[in-house]
This record gives structure tokens, sequence and C-alpha cells, in this order.
């Protein structure tokens, strides 16, 4: 598993830690992870969250940043 996925090193990341992240490469992968295990436990919420952040990275657009803040705190 990619080590920028889960750990410190995504909590050091500096568009992990700003005000308005935008769905770079790394979200837009946890985006697809949260949208599997979000499936499996029926949370709708966080269903929608990430098929926002993986729309707006198809798009190039940002995503909202609570549906991003929202992907990355998904599994902590």
């Amino acid at each position: 598993m990619n080590e920028l996925l889960f750990g410190t090193a995504l909590r050091q990341r500096p568009g992990a830690a700003s005000g308005e992240p935008k769905p770079d490469a790394s979200s837009v992968e946890m985006a697809w992870l949260v949208l599997e295990a979000a499936n499996d436990l029926g949370d709708h919420e966080a269903v929608e969250a990430c098929r926002r952040v993986i729309d707006a990275n198809l798009n190039n657009r940002p995503a909202p940043p609570s549906d991003v803040h929202l992907i990355v705190d998904y599994f902590r």
C-alpha cells in the first residue's frame, strides 16, 4: 500500500493540512478506497462525498474541502 495513504506521511503532506485541499492523485486514490468501504458499510454520506471528489478530479475542478477532509479522515 502506498505510504502516503496511511500513517504520519499523510498528516505531514502540505495539501492534507491546508484549509482548502484539492483532489490530488493521493486523495482520489483514497476516495476510491473509502468509496468501497463506505459502500460495504452503507455509509451513504461518505459514498456521495467520494463520488464528488472523483467527479471533480475527472473534470479538473477542485473538490469541496469538506468532502476531501471526510475522505482523508475516514479511517482514523
